[in-house]
């Protein structure tokens, strides 16, 4: 008997000798190793094992970069994208489905070419018949070797690539198909397999997540910023004067901010004209943007005092507040003196005035822009004043109409030179929401610009 009371068992049940002096290896026959069936199933085992750990890495960072998109259309492209890349798929594309869930409302194809796409130019896109139908109807996954060879194919449109393999899942969210996410061609010429389809069914449970996140961003996205519009006023009545305003979000994830506008005829004939900004970016610079702005409506129209005076008298106000914000905002009076238009206006740490005249000159009308609002309370605010002709335009807005991350602040002022000049002749309206739609800025803060320009000063009260 062994030491440890166990006898060492040869082949068929014999006594295996030891064959050497105590301590030795035992000897193996050849007829004791496996089969070389038996180490064909190890090693594809083994490999199979090792395509899985890799598989999972992939899947694992894939769930990282999907749930780390919040915008809608950018989460569905990353998602397709994925796929692609964990089945090694030449071709593939993710079919939304309408409200009904009948039928394809849209479809964001991904690994076309660009001649591919040439030849597909007019071709409407699927709206969900044949096999993408089938898995509308019957949402289980499918994997196809042959297209032309199922029951339910329909074919392809005319200059169409040429696809004959397909897997498809489809995603769901909060319990509802959501839409189905279809590939085709795997690089390496062979049909989809079960790996593959369990790949994709599992990214697919994590893509409908990442859907519903960005669905949910997007409704608070849309929340706030119309939170943020409810804030700002409509331009009120400010005739003879033309006026227009424009407003825009930032496209950063907390859209809402503290930029503001606002204008109003004056008791004494002149128009006053408001731009500000609040530091920070959420409902709580919104909240005190609307704030600022009431405040300084009615300190610009109960007196009838200086640009400059009304922003000061706003400083002292804010220093009573618990919590003050910090803002800029430059305040301006438009009004009429021997004859002429003349344009008065202060500044708290905000961008110039830009002034479009008729003869199709822009200039900005640059001054020290003194401290921001909330920062030197005692500190005396200058006013500056300006000559405007008949017919020329007065242009306010807020920093994030200009700002380059990285850039001078100089090359985005003259970038919003260039295309208020550009778009000088159109009214104030239009010319705002050209502005604020061809801005030479990132977008990552929200801005606001107003315009207001100068009628003719016949029967026009004159001081």
């Amino acid at each position: 008997m062994a030491e440890d009371g166990l006898e060492p068992w040869g082949p068929q049940g014999a006594p295996r000798d030891r064959g050497g002096p105590q301590g030795e290896e035992p000897y193996m026959s050849l007829l004791d190793l496996p089969l070389s069936s038996d180490l064909n199933r190890i090693g594809e085992q083994l490999h199979a094992l090792a395509r899985a750990q890799s598989t999972l890495q992939e899947l694992l960072q894939a769930v990282v970069n999907i749930t780390g998109e919040l915008e809608l259309p950018a989460v569905l492209r990353r998602i397709v994208r994925t796929a692609m890349d964990l089945v090694g798929a030449r071709y593939g594309a993710m079919g939304v489905l309408d409200e009904e869930g009948r039928f394809l409302a849209e479809f964001i194809p991904l690994g076309l070419t660009a001649r591919e796409l040439a030849a597909l130019e007019g071709v409407e896109l699927p709206r969900g018949r044949g096999l993408l139908g089938h898995l509308i109807h019957h949402p289980e996954p499918l994997r196809v070797k042959d297209i032309s060879r199922h029951p339910e194919s329909a074919g392809f449109p005319p200059g169409h690539p040429p696809m004959r393999t397909l897997l498809g899942v489809a995603i769901g969210v909060r319990g509802r198909i959501y839409g189905n996410l279809y590939l085709s061609q795997r690089q390496d010429g062979q049909p989809f397999d079960r790996h593959d389809e369990g790949v994709v069914r599992a990214l697919a449970g994590t893509a409908g997540v990442a859907i519903e996140n960005a669905r949910l961003y997007q409704q608070v996205r849309n929340s706030a910023e119309q939170f943020q519009r409810l804030l700002l006023p409509r331009l009120p009545d400010l005739r003879p004067f033309a006026a227009g305003a424009a407003y825009r979000p930032a496209s950063a994830p907390n859209a809402v901010g503290g930029d503001w506008y606002d204008a109003m005829l004056l008791p004494d004939g002149a128009c006053a004209l408001v731009i500000g900004d609040v530091v920070g970016h959420d409902l709580r610079a919104a909240a005190d943007m609307a704030q600022l702005r009431n405040m300084l409506r009615t300190l610009a129209y109960d007196r009838n005092a200086p640009p400059g005076t009304s922003l000061s008298r706003l400083d002292r106000i804010l220093r009573a507040l618990d919590d003050a914000p910090l803002a800029t905002a430059l305040l301006a009076r438009l009004e009429p003196v021997d004859g002429a238009w003349r344009l008065c206006w202060s500044s708290a740490g905000h961008p110039p005035p830009l002034l479009l005249l008729p003869d199709g000159r822009v200039r900005y009308l640059d001054t020290e822009p003194g401290v921001p609002l909330g920062v030197a309370v005692d500190l005396h605010r200058p006013d500056h004043s300006q000559a405007v002709p008949v017919d020329s335009t007065v242009v306010l807005y807020t920093d994030g109409l200009v700002e380059i991350p990285g850039q001078p602040l100089d090359r985005g002022l003259d970038a919003l030179a260039v295309a208020a000049a550009r778009y000088a002749g159109r009214p104030p309206e239009e010319l705002c929401r050209a502005l604020a739609d061809h801005h030479p800025s990132d977008g990552h803060d929200d801005m606001a610009v107003i315009a207001l320009r100068t009628p003719p000063l016949t029967g026009y009260g004159r001081s």
